[in-house]
């Protein structure tokens, strides 16, 4: 067993030992509950994180299925409120040999929810962080429960949980108008993995002009062929390091994002 610093807060940087960041206090608490003779409801909550570079937003989702408590409504945990969504989540067993896991998630796409959400993601879902968390009712926030108190005992201000399970949606791999599915895989699953993710061209920044990962917001415009305009609606970017050039500098940092020494070779 590990030995952490303190007992009270699960934070990784008080972690000095091979197991997965969790205090002692925490893992005692779940292991105490899940072997008492009659152990609360497990609780199971999801994560979906988009990221600024793939989305252009780092926007957070949180949900549950629920089951095994407060079907009907929104549920508390950390203070934090996972909304109610018809999911259904499978294949998330780990065997001591073969492949990882490649779970499955499926959501209500009725009146067209989830298709109007992609139709806003030119990149869909692909990349996204999905984070799986259990708990239990025992380890809820007393606000889930009538007049606001968790009649299991006091909640515990560490909020104690099993390890997290982090993937990422690899694929949507159907969609109809009641349903969608999206295919995950771990983190460290590298089988039929392209690096980069991304294509990789020459001289075309893939960058959306003065997007974040753009970075330019200065008020010397350029027509497409890097030549000097008089105003922001005449502004464009001619894609080619010349133009990062015309607005940064010749000798500056540049965020190019492109490959300029592909085809390069050295001798």
């Amino acid at each position: 067993m590990a030995t952490y610093i303190n007992a009270d807060y699960w934070n990784p940087d008080d972690y000095v030992g091979p197991d997965a960041g969790y205090p002692v206090s925490v893992e005692v608490a779940v292991n105490s509950e899940l072997q008492s003779i009659a152990p609360s409801a497990i609780i199971e909550l999801f994560e979906l994180q988009l990221n600024t570079l793939q989305h252009g937003a780092n926007d957070i989702y949180r949900f549950h299925a629920g089951a095994n408590l407060n079907a009907n409504g929104d549920m508390v945990w950390a203070g934090n409120t996972y909304l109610r969504f018809p999911i259904e989540a499978e294949g998330f067993a780990y065997e001591g040999r073969g492949s990882l896991p490649r779970p499955k998630i499926r959501c209500s796409n009725i009146l067209g929810t989830i298709t109007a959400l992609l139709l806003t993601l030119p990149q869909g879902l692909e990349g996204a962080k999905v984070t799986r968390i259990r708990t239990l009712a025992r380890f809820l926030d007393g606000v889930n429960f009538p007049g606001g108190i968790n009649p299991y005992g006091p909640v515990d201000p560490s909020h104690p949980e099993l390890p997290r399970e982090i993937y990422y949606v690899d694929r949507k791999s159907n969609e109809t108008r009641d349903v969608v599915e999206f295919e995950l895989a771990a983190a460290f699953d590298l089988a039929s993995v392209r690096a980069p993710k991304r294509q990789c061209l020459a001289n075309i920044c893939q960058w959306e002009y003065r997007s974040a990962e753009c970075s330019y917001t200065g008020s010397n415009y350029f027509d497409e062929n890097d030549g000097s305009v008089p105003t922001l609606a005449q502004d464009v970017c001619g894609k080619r390091l010349s133009s990062c050039k015309a607005r940064f500098g010749v000798t500056a940092a540049l965020p190019f994002g492109s490959f300029p020494s592909i085809g390069t070779y050295f001798t």
